[in-house]
């Protein structure tokens, strides 16, 4: 007997109701079904948390080192070595030529030396352009956090793209999150006094929240704080000032990140945290209901990313983001709390690869759903729209829709043919 196909997870609490039903005397495939149940065109992407890429045009080496800097943190792994070297032998590099070559007008999987050939060919900035046009997203949300481990060493003094520079190569344009611990270090750098330091942290996050889409922080100082459930009181914040004035780090300065947290969530705008198990936040995020929004960006793989959406299924002012996998924030958090990313830096190729592999992955699952009866294609398509932008206009308040100038914006869709026996749709590119 044939082995069956593993089935991904379905959706808690769903009936059968709303299955297509069968055509007269046909049984079709799995996969067939899904590609008929799922051909729409996706909305515009946003990718709502991102890294800066770096301006330069490339030879082989140097582009190698970027993408084990993007792919691993900078730190070796199966398929390549911490220097970069063999790294378009991995399949971070497969995916770069699977994906990329087309859309700078060359065949897929061509030779690393013609991609990187027409690369330099093309200039810089041409190339960024038409790579993030081509990767289906519309709008990009970047982390200007100056250093994050593994990123300084692959960027071997390379220049960042500023945020200015991808608002202009994109349709929807691009928006800068605001690291609270730089915008701390600058204040404090500038003030004199604990007064004096308190009243110019409040101006710059109410002068940052008029600009900004949102704020970013690690979730790592805020731990160190030693009753997360309970907002510091004012003599505890003065003595935290007063330690970050005289240069101290660490549990001494715990209660000015924890107020800072809770004075940018006042402003309005949301913030992310950044951390590794989200399970120790449960306190602080019980405490933040009510002040303002909060989206999880967990790292270190699928069980930290379900621990996020089961924050974000208890608390409603939490969010998720959905991770690599679509299906493991979907199976518990609420629909309209999950965002879309690619967390991609240094290269604009990630972007490409992993908004690829994320809407295959999401339209494989959305299928399967529609497939096995556990929703309509119409559910569908609203899933995919708001996980892969809608939730995100609403929770950063970026505008719906294209620049008026924009005619050349491709999507993950537009090119679409079925691949039989494959796992999913296939992509063109």
């Amino acid at each position: 007997m044939a082995r069956q196909r593993p089935r991904r997870p379905l959706p808690p609490q769903v009936g059968t109701a709303g299955a297509p039903p069968p055509a007269p005397g046909a049984t079709p495939e799995p996969d067939a079904r899904v590609n008929q149940t799922m051909d729409f065109l996706p909305p515009p992407l946003v990718d709502h948390h991102s890294r800066p890429v770096l301006h330069g045009e490339l030879g082989l080496g140097r582009f190698e080192r970027l993408l084990a800097g993007g792919v691993s943190g900078g730190a070796g792994t199966a398929g390549g070595s911490a220097d970069g070297a063999g790294w378009f032998d991995s399949a971070a590099g497969l995916a770069v030529l699977r994906w990329c070559p087309p859309l700078l007008g060359l065949e897929p999987h061509c030779t690393p030396a013609r991609y990187l050939a027409r690369r330099r060919e093309a200039g810089s900035y041409a190339a960024r352009r038409m790579l993030l046009r081509g990767s289906g997203i519309a709008e990009l949300l970047v982390d200007t956090t100056a250093s994050v481990p593994g990123e300084a060493a692959a960027a071997d003094g390379g220049e960042p793209v500023t945020v200015a520079e991808l608002d202009a190569a994109l349709p929807g344009g691009a928006g800068e999150l605001v690291p609270l611990a730089e915008l701390a270090a600058q204040v404090g750098a500038t003030s004199g006094s604990v007064p004096a330091q308190l009243r110019n942290l409040g101006t710059a996050l109410e002068t940052a929240a008029r600009s900004t889409a949102g704020f970013v922080c690690d979730a790592g100082p805020l731990l160190r704080y030693p009753e997360p459930a309970r907002p510091p009181g004012r003599a505890e914040v003065i003595r935290a000032a007063s330690a970050a004035l005289a240069g101290h780090r660490g549990p001494a300065t715990a209660a000015l990140s924890h107020h800072l947290l809770l004075e940018a969530l006042r402003t309005g705008r949301p913030v992310q945290l950044r951390c590794g198990d989200p399970a120790p936040l449960a306190g602080l995020l019980r405490e933040t209901a009510g002040a303002g929004v909060v989206v999880l960006v967990p790292t270190g793989g699928r069980a930290h990313v379900r621990t996020s959406a089961e924050l974000a299924a208890r608390h409603g002012h939490v969010h998720t983001d959905a991770g690599a996998d679509p299906a493991v924030a979907l199976a518990v958090a609420p629909f309209g709390r999950v965002l879309f990313s690619t967390r991609a830096a240094l290269l604009p190729e990630l972007h490409v690869v992993r908004a690829r592999a994320f809407e295959r992955s999401l339209r494989a699952l959305l299928g399967e759903w529609v497939a096995d009866g556990a929703c309509t294609p119409v559910a569908a398509r609203r899933i995919a729209e708001r996980v892969l932008g809608g939730n995100a206009r609403e929770v950063y308040r970026r505008r719906d829709g294209r620049r008026e100038d924009d005619a050349s914006v491709t999507t993950t869709a537009r090119h679409r043919v079925a691949v039989p026996g494959g796992g999913g749709p296939a992509l063109r590119g």
